[in-house]
């Protein structure tokens, strides 16, 4: 029996892949958002309806992005993902730390975080 933990997760990886890997935003937005969504996201309009136009706009200037998770965490009714996003193919994208809340197997909150992958680090790691 899957718990809502991992409901949750599932979720927002159902939401990435619609919106991301098949390229559908509008309908991620449809399928996995909830009433009263709020947008964190600076760059992004308030609302469910105009932030899916909006990410829909952003995917469909770059028909060749990849979104490649590589972490999920949840706790509660929030859900962490650490991402790579390639704009290109060869780039080395940006880091991105996606949180999202969940209530009743719906997005209903989203903040981001999104960071150029540089060259090289003064640490030696990576950011991925």
């Amino acid at each position: 029996m899957m718990t809502e933990l991992q409901r949750n997760k599932e979720v927002v990886l159902g939401f990435l892949r619609v919106a991301f890997a098949e390229k559908r935003p509008v309908d991620a937005f449809a399928e996995f958002v909830g009433d009263g969504y709020v947008q964190h996201n600076p760059h992004a309009p308030a609302g469910a309806e105009e932030s899916a136009r909006y990410l829909a706009g952003f995917v469909g200037r770059f028909p060749e992005l990849r979104l490649d998770v590589r972490r999920v965490i949840a706790e509660g009714d929030l859900v962490f993902t650490h991402s790579l996003l390639r704009l290109m193919p060869g780039s080395r994208g940006s880091a991105i730390a996606d949180v999202m809340r969940v209530r009743e197997g719906r997005i209903v909150e989203h903040w981001d975080v999104v960071q150029e992958v540089p060259e090289v680090t003064v640490s030696g790691n990576g950011m991925i």
